[in-house]
């Protein structure tokens, strides 16, 4: 499911739009929804860091979902280069919608900083990446 299609649509602060995909963005979190058949790798996704650092800043901490509702594939040895580009990310989710981009998020999931980043559902991940920025920030986001 698209955020744009969800419960949680009317929540959206900010979108924009890349050549790679979409970023929808919420107080604390934001939702990329990359194209179908795009290759995300560190020079590809320089907008999107961008405008994540932009949005954010340096300080304030946030969270990334990457809702993946179209295949794409990812320079898995990227991830690291890019986390850095994101000095204040407290947690980060993937969204899967069936086996193949599941085990694609597992695979991701191995390159990654975080544990247990892979679920099943939008609402899920925005529930758990949300209180693991709110942890992370140990200040009341409401």
């Amino acid at each position: 499911m698209t955020v744009e299609k969800s419960n949680v649509a009317n929540l959206i602060v900010k979108q924009t739009q890349t050549e790679v995909g979409t970023l929808h963005f919420f107080e604390h979190i934001a939702v990329v929804e990359f194209n179908e058949g795009t290759h995300i790798d560190l020079i590809s996704v320089g907008k999107t860091l961008s405008d994540i650092l932009t949005y954010f800043g340096d300080s304030k901490p946030f969270g990334i979902i990457a809702n993946r509702v179209n295949s794409y594939s990812i320079s898995l040895l990227d991830i690291k280069d890019a986390r850095q580009a994101l000095p204040n990310l407290a947690a980060y989710g993937i969204v899967s919608y069936n086996s193949a981009s599941r085990m694609s998020a597992e695979i991701e999931s191995s390159f990654c900083y975080w544990e247990d980043i892979c679920f099943d559902n939008l609402y899920q991940g925005l529930e758990v990446v949300y209180k693991r920025v709110k942890n992370k920030a140990n200040i009341s986001l409401n």
